[in-house]
């Protein structure tokens, strides 16, 4: 096991480089599964989710190239299976269920392990087998696995009772090969969905409206190989964002998705923060004062979840009271305690935090227990008095490529080293 030593850093300056996104390569991944020719996927960075999910592709018989210098995968499903292999990987990724609608599509069987990922809440996959269900398919869940049928996948109109976005990409995937026409209603509108439609209409699809509450997907007999390369990640964008301004920095950030980040810019702003947008680039001048601000996530376009807890923690520090709503997970503040640990005055009460700001927060011996709680202590730890030691970081690596060197690209005192001797030693025993 590794963990990051963190100690409190100066402003940040200097220059950084944002990767393709998680939320959005993981799915594109497994639309690949949807043909039987050779996909290339391009700024495909190697997250532990991504190295897992490549692994269960592999397993369900697909011949998988990674070229991790260049973030490129070539993938070929020409010979692919209705399930088996891959149940332990599946078990650490919510992604892994992504790969149900596709086989079925295909396959007109699939067997798939219920998913895994972090423990922020309950978040089941019940929408996803309505959805597929409407569509043809029968499915029942027996001991962790969901075993579905279907002598043909029908289009038809599919309500979501929630916009979730796993079940709108697991239906808009399934749908490209059914037959007719299939209506998503009260679909997820992320911008990670609208570059997976981008991706299967490369392939050949037939897909409208894919951004908005309503997809039109009009099924074709096959899908072709294409290449497609995955638009860059919105919350690590807005981590080093948050990162330049809990240490008053001044750094340009290339490669940003600026169409989808007005929420998180104007929360920012709100808090001080002075950012010039250019084109796919963010300069961003801090001064280290925070000012407080109120967060209530929401489904895009409204404040993305996945930066709660690094907003969190900038809010930490910041001179006054901020107020953070959680609509969307019941368990997210997880990383609260430990923030509380270095110092902070976080109050919780189910979905809401009340954090009341301090002068500066002190580093101490901290655990990452989820990946965006990872992140979040990172963003503390940079503006900590003293040393941080954060645990756990396995979570961390499941979202973010390099973290630390790109850190240390900007003068940030931050490295990783293996488990100390002395906990190795407790743990033997």
């Amino acid at each position: 096991m590794s963990e990051l030593i963190v100690r409190k850093s100066g402003p940040l300056f200097g220059t950084v480089l944002i990767g393709g996104s998680k939320n959005a390569v993981l799915p594109i991944l497994c639309a690949c599964l949807l043909t039987q020719e050779r996909c290339e996927i391009r700024q495909v960075p190697p997250f532990a989710d991504v190295l897992a999910l490549l692994g269960i592709l592999r397993a369900l018989g697909a011949d998988v190239e990674y070229d991790e210098k260049k973030q490129m995968v070539h993938i070929q499903a020409r010979r692919m299976k209705m399930g088996g292999g891959g149940e332990e990987l599946a078990g650490r990724l919510r992604a892994s269920f992504l790969v149900l609608g596709p086989i079925l599509a295909r396959k007109g069987r699939a067997q798939v392990p219920l998913p895994g990922g972090c423990p922020i809440g309950t978040r089941p996959v019940d929408l996803h087998l309505k959805g597929l269900t409407a569509l043809g398919a029968r499915i029942r869940v027996d001991h962790g696995m969901a075993k579905g049928r279907c002598r043909i996948l029908r289009g038809t109109e599919v309500y979501l009772d929630l916009p979730s976005v796993g079940a709108t990409e697991n239906l808009l995937m399934a749908a490209t090969l059914a037959q007719g026409v299939t209506v998503i209603e009260n679909a997820a509108a992320e911008p990670e969905i609208v570059d997976l439609a981008a991706f299967l209409k490369k392939m050949g699809a037939k897909i409208q409206g894919a951004g908005t509450p309503k997809i039109t997907i009009t099924g074709v007999d096959s899908l072709h190989g294409a290449r497609h390369s995955v638009m860059s990640d919105r919350v690590e964008t807005g981590t080093f964002l948050a990162a330049v301004a809990i240490t008053g920095g001044d750094v340009v950030l290339k490669n940003t998705p600026n169409d989808h980040l007005a929420a998180i810019l104007a929360k920012l702003r709100e808090a001080g923060a002075v950012i010039e947008e250019g084109v796919g680039s963010l300069h961003i001048k801090a001064t280290g004062e925070i000012l407080p601000f109120d967060v209530k996530t929401m489904p895009y376009p409204g404040f993305p979840t996945d930066l709660q807890a690094v907003f969190m923690a900038l809010a930490a520090v910041a001179k006054g009271t901020s107020v953070i709503t959680e609509t969307l997970f019941e368990n997210r503040f997880l990383q609260a305690a430990q923030l509380n640990r270095m110092g902070a005055g976080i109050k919780t009460d189910g979905r809401v935090a009340v954090v009341e700001g301090v002068r500066h927060l002190t580093g101490t011996a901290v655990t990452a227990t989820d990946l965006r709680a990872g992140a979040a202590l990172v963003v503390a730890a940079l503006a900590a008095e003293g040393e941080t030691q954060i645990s756990h970081i396995s979570h961390i690596d499941r979202g973010y490529d390099h973290l630390e060197e790109k850190l240390q690209g900007l003068g940030a005192e931050i490295f990783r080293q293996e488990e100390p001797a002395r906990e190795a030693m407790a743990a033997a025993h």
